[in-house]
């Protein structure tokens, strides 16, 4: 009892350190992506205008933000009963922050999509063509090629164990590493989100350990990855669902239900919130300092 105990307060403290980490990495990602850093120069500013424009952000290039998204069912929106998933939900939630403007280009989602398979599609010409329109790509891959075969618990057949879980991830996380990789070729200047997994048999005693685990350790893997790109950004949504599986997973208990999909769109459009005012206050104090700095040379020309 007490060796049983123990392994449960492990797996906690794991999977609560991971999501803390994965969450302190979205915050950061996010602000990164959409208020980067600006150039700080020491040279004097030589121009003939008053105002020199801020440097653009991800909106402010095109005034918009057009949002696409590619992957699984997930992306696709099933088990949202108003058909809307996290993609059009998010960009309805951006259009109501003040300064932004989304537009919905296209959701080419496709039910049962894994790793290998959205590999193939990005190579088809279509879907490159919508890719390129966007300027904000949601991507949501990788539950299939972790819970294939997992979905039969529920009707009593004997559950995956921790190592089986585990034999899928070395290569379908190399695998996520070249669908980013190649989503960011396609479109060099686009913002990708990878929508990070959750564990939706966590309330199942036979695969609350295993399935915790193993997403932790897939969720690591990705923000690894997406780490490697300044354009790449991670949404954590193992902490959202674990403490509220029954009220956000819909009735065949691996999809969110609309509520599910709501609270993955709002931390999407919540980091593009918490980015756009630190934006906006930059691009004010960089015109300000441009002011400043062409008032002081046309007093020296006189």
């Amino acid at each position: 009892m007490n060796s049983s105990k123990w392994i449960w307060r492990s797996v906690g403290s794991i999977s609560i350190a991971a999501t803390l980490l994965l969450l302190y990495g979205f915050i950061a990602a996010v602000q990164s992506i959409t208020a980067p850093e600006p150039m700080v120069s020491n040279q004097p500013v030589n121009t003939g205008s008053s105002q020199t424009p801020a440097a653009p952000s991800v909106a402010t290039q095109t005034g918009e933000f057009r949002v696409a998204a590619i992957g699984d069912s997930l992306a696709k929106g099933t088990g949202d009963d108003s058909g809307s998933g996290f993609v059009r939900r998010s960009v309805n939630l951006l259009n109501a922050q003040e300064g932004h403007k989304a537009q919905f280009i296209n959701n080419l989602g496709i039910n049962g999509l894994t790793t290998q398979g959205l590999l193939t599609k990005l190579d088809e010409p279509g879907v490159s063509y919508v890719l390129k329109k966007a300027n904000v790509i949601i991507v949501s891959i990788g539950g299939n090629d972790l819970f294939q075969g997992a979905q039969a618990v529920q009707t009593g057949k004997e559950p995956p164990t921790l190592n089986g879980l585990r034999k899928a991830l070395p290569d379908a996380s190399k695998r996520l590493q070249e669908v980013l990789t190649k989503v960011g070729k396609i479109n060099p200047k686009a913002k990708i989100i990878y929508v990070g997994l959750y564990n939706p048999f966590s309330d199942l005693p036979e695969m609350k350990i295993p399935g915790n685990l193993v997403v932790t350790e897939w969720n690591l893997a990705a923000m690894a990855i997406t780490n490697q790109s300044s354009n790449m950004t991670l949404i954590p949504t193992f902490d959202l669902f674990q403490q509220n599986l029954p009220v956000y997973l819909s009735s065949d208990h691996f999809h969110p239900n609309g509520q599910g999909y709501q609270a993955i769109a709002e931390r999407i459009a919540q980091g593009f919130a918490v980015a756009a005012t630190k934006d906006t206050d930059r691009a004010d104090s960089q015109q300000s300092t441009s002011s400043q700095s062409a008032e002081v040379k046309k007093g020296g020309d006189k």
